[in-house]
């Protein structure tokens, strides 16, 4: 079974919101964090990158659409509905990169990551708030895959 990108087919195609026949990861975290949701019975409802927040990006200034890999509907242990935005990142693209003394192509790719990303992360936490949901973001370490 081939994990890194593909075609993600639900067991249970009522609990996705959109087209259940498809789905698509672009990873192996993205793949288990679908199989979770689809199989967790506190997961109500969810959907694969269903909705777009507007941000504008500190590279060109100008504003472009994120679209966040996951919203889920969860129903918790007080039976209430909380939805969630999701985002599925290695950790060492959630926070900015170490101040070098050397600049390198590496680091200046690093830089501009944490740029776009952090300007992706505030718009979708503005998103979330305005309508009473939260934003997470699931890292490797979140996902115990480290």
């Amino acid at each position: 079974m081939k994990y890194y990108k593909g075609k993600f087919k639900p067991i249970n195609p009522a609990k996705y919101k959109g087209d259940s026949t498809n789905i698509i990861y672009r990873s192996m975290w993205e793949f288990r964090v679908m199989r979770y949701f689809d199989s967790n019975q506190n997961v109500i409802q969810w959907s694969s990158e269903e909705i777009a927040i507007p941000y504008k990006s500190p590279i060109d200034g100008k504003w472009h659409r994120y679209f966040p890999d996951f919203v889920i509907k969860v129903k918790d242990k007080n039976n209430n509905i909380k939805v969630f935005v999701v985002e599925v990142k290695p950790e060492n693209q959630t926070k900015p990169p170490k101040v070098k003394t050397k600049i390198t192509k590496k680091y200046i790719t690093e830089v501009a990551t944490w740029g776009i990303n952090s300007s992706k992360f505030k718009a979708a936490d503005e998103y979330c708030k305005d309508r009473g949901w939260s934003f997470q973001i699931l890292t490797e370490r979140t996902l115990g895959i480290k």
